[in-house]
């Protein structure tokens, strides 16, 4: 790693496909780069993604490991380490400190922290997570379809995974706990063909090693080999927010807000990914992060060729 006194043009803070991204296109820009990883990928419990045109069905740390050998050709510097915080050096840059104590020098950041999905409190979720027990239609709908699903009512997505769902499978029920439907929602649901089951959910059940069904708290089971369930969608974005970046409301909660190119209100700080959205699939991510990285590149150009005509005169 190089020395705090000749530090890095970027460091790109997280090293899923959005931060690799932005980091590719700036080396390939012949800056230098530092992308620090924490490996705390959101879709690492996930078999596969999807979605992506000539990687459909890759692993996911099949699919980074592939894109981190590609970067590094490029001269970018990767380090397992996590930011623990990033200061204004009061030129309009950034003094980095690592986990490990060391601290690096970067005249821009790009931010590419991603998400934490927090699962419901139940029996039988986490353990499942990413395999039977998924949230995303796009994500995993194609590999689960024509099978019994349920879906478990979340208050930010209400009965819209049900539907899409719906469009998926012939067998769908939506458990809806102790949230009463609109007749607007429950006209929707039939028209889909979405079955709805009352009362609290108390469990999914699993044996040998699969999801069987959803139990309810008065001990009814449904029998269902898929469970959809609603997450709470919280950014990693503590860097961001103590650098001042201005956030936005979304229906997941507050995210940093960014400009179409990834700019957040701090100058000389960028976002991609799961940091600034919920919906940033892979594919997304990885749009982003060159939209970023592109940006970044001309701001540092145009930045140093004025500094160089000035003193021309």
């Amino acid at each position: 790693m190089r020395s705090k006194q000749d530090g890095y043009e970027v460091v790109v803070v997280g090293g899923g496909i959005a931060g690799l991204t932005a980091a590719m296109i700036l080396g390939r820009s012949r800056r230098s780069v530092l992308v620090v990883d924490a490996g705390e990928q959101r879709n690492t419990p996930a078999a596969h993604m999807q979605g992506y045109p000539s990687r459909d069905g890759t692993p996911p740390g099949e699919f980074l490991a592939e894109v981190r050998r590609e970067v590094a050709a490029y001269g970018v510097e990767l380090v397992r380490d996590r930011v623990t915080a990033a200061e204004p050096d009061g030129d309009g840059e950034f003094e980095v400190t690592l986990g490990d104590g060391g601290r690096v020098h970067a005249r821009r950041l790009v931010v590419a922290t991603g998400l934490v999905d927090e699962l419901p409190d139940l029996p039988g979720v986490a353990e499942r997570w990413g395999r039977d027990v998924i949230h995303c239609p796009y994500c995993h709908g194609w590999e689960v379809r024509d099978e019994p699903i349920g879906v478990l009512y979340g208050r930010a997505t209400g009965i819209h995974q049900a539907l899409l769902f719906g469009q998926l499978s012939n067998d769908v029920v939506l458990f809806s706990g102790a949230h009463e439907l609109a007749d607007s929602d429950l006209r929707l649901l039939r028209a889909a063909g979405v079955r709805v089951a009352d009362g609290e959910v108390e469990e999914v059940v699993v044996e040998d090693d699969r999801l069987t069904g959803v139990r309810l708290a008065g001990g009814q089971m449904f029998p269902r080999s898929v469970v959809v369930v609603p997450t709470r969608m919280v950014p990693r974005d503590e860097l961001l927010t103590k650098l001042g970046a201005r956030t936005k409301d979304t229906p997941a909660g507050p995210f940093v807000e960014v400009d179409p190119v990834g700019l957040t209100s701090v100058p000389g700080v960028w976002a991609v990914g799961n940091a600034t959205g919920p919906a940033e699939q892979v594919v997304n991510s990885a749009s982003a992060g060159y939209r970023a990285g592109a940006a970044l590149n001309a701001d540092l150009i145009h930045t140093d060729l004025e500094r160089a005509a000035a003193l021309l005169g």
